[in-house]
């Protein structure tokens, strides 16, 4: 059986993000039987209509084809003012676009975040309604909320928390089953 392929997308464009570091820490986490790339988004403009109408500039196009070939998305998401980071929803908007919503309907989705207080819970929920508008399906259990103020993170955004890293670590394990089981693969 060929291995699965995860893509990790973070809504955070900075280089020593918190929540990029969660995708790091993605890496070096993955269960057998899985491959993983990370999506940049430097490059992806907001989401117009005239600029789509003339063809998606080149860094959409790359971002779109790599949606396009994950069996499953690892979404890192960022809180920004109690909701969605402006970067990962402006990608999910980008794709939404495609004919019969082919990128996202029916796609497996692990959802993480590193924030203040709580940990992006907030934003969390609001990309789980988002996840049932493209019907998007969510993985439930378990999710994964870091503090990224509480001393988890070193000074390059890497996790150093050993109990969000196993944390991570059984996400992704959750997220292979749930893949392979609406892929009707078997382990």
């Amino acid at each position: 059986m060929a291995n699965l392929k995860f893509l990790g997308i973070s809504g955070s464009l900075r280089r020593q993000s918190c929540n990029s570091g969660l995708l790091r820490c993605v890496a070096k986490s993955l269960p057998a039987g899985v491959d993983f790339e990370v999506a940049d988004l430097a490059d992806i403009p907001f989401f117009n209509a005239d600029v789509a109408s003339q063809g998606k500039p080149a860094g959409v196009a790359r971002v779109l084809a790599q949606m396009g070939s994950a069996d499953a998305l690892v979404l890192a998401c960022p809180e920004y003012n109690y909701s969605i980071a402006p970067a990962l929803k402006n990608i999910i908007d980008w794709a939404s676009r495609e004919p019969d919503n082919a990128l996202l309907a029916g796609k497996p989705v692990a959802i993480m975040g590193a924030g203040g207080g709580m940990g992006t819970s907030r934003a969390q929920y609001h990309l789980r309604q988002v996840c049932v508008f493209l019907d998007l399906h969510p993985l439930n259990k378990p999710e994964v909320f870091a503090n990224a103020f509480a001393g988890g993170f070193d000074a390059d955004g890497n996790l150093t928390d050993e109990k969000i890293a196993a944390n991570i670590a059984q996400q992704l394990a959750a997220l292979a089953a749930w893949t392979r089981r609406l892929k009707g693969l078997h382990q």
